[in-house]
């Protein structure tokens, strides 16, 4: 379900290796895919995610995303995170901006009040991904 299969198998004990400290052994992205795997098998009905998807690369970020929109559909799911590709087809955003909340909606609402930190956050992307998160925050 997280594509580690590969991975597991090329282990030299398997599914029965133990992971170093800090998971030293796995590449970010791969530790990254373990926990996940540990909440999906948990079966979690809360998840808090913080910068999950931040050094990974593009691929293994569309994994983890994907697979928590697909195993997760159900549950709470509270995302922290800088990339507002990552958080504009969640349900709702909470800005925070020194520690204080800023505002909290439906992404596309967010995005009507052009004076919202928000709005000034997704024009900060420029024009062609501006107009992307704009797209997919309308489909919300």
């Amino acid at each position: 379900q997280v594509q580690l299969k590969a991975v597991v198998e090329d282990l030299p004990n398997k599914l029965e290796t133990v992971l170093a400290e800090s998971g030293s052994n796995f590449s970010v992205g791969q530790r990254q895919l373990v926990c996940l795997a540990r909440a999906i098998l948990r079966k979690n009905r809360i998840l808090v995610i913080d910068e999950a998807t931040a050094n990974v690369d593009p691929s293994t970020d569309n994994l983890i995303q994907q697979t928590i929109r697909d195993k997760f559909r159900e549950c709470t799911v509270l995302t922290i995170a800088h990339r507002l590709d990552t958080i504009i087809d969640c349900d709702r955003i909470l800005v925070l901006a020194a520690g204080r909340i800023q505002e909290y909606d439906r992404p596309y609402v967010l995005l009507q009040d052009k004076d919202g930190f928000f709005h000034q956050m997704v024009e900060q992307t420029g024009r062609a991904e501006a107009a992307s998160l704009l797209h997919t925050a309308k489909q919300v």
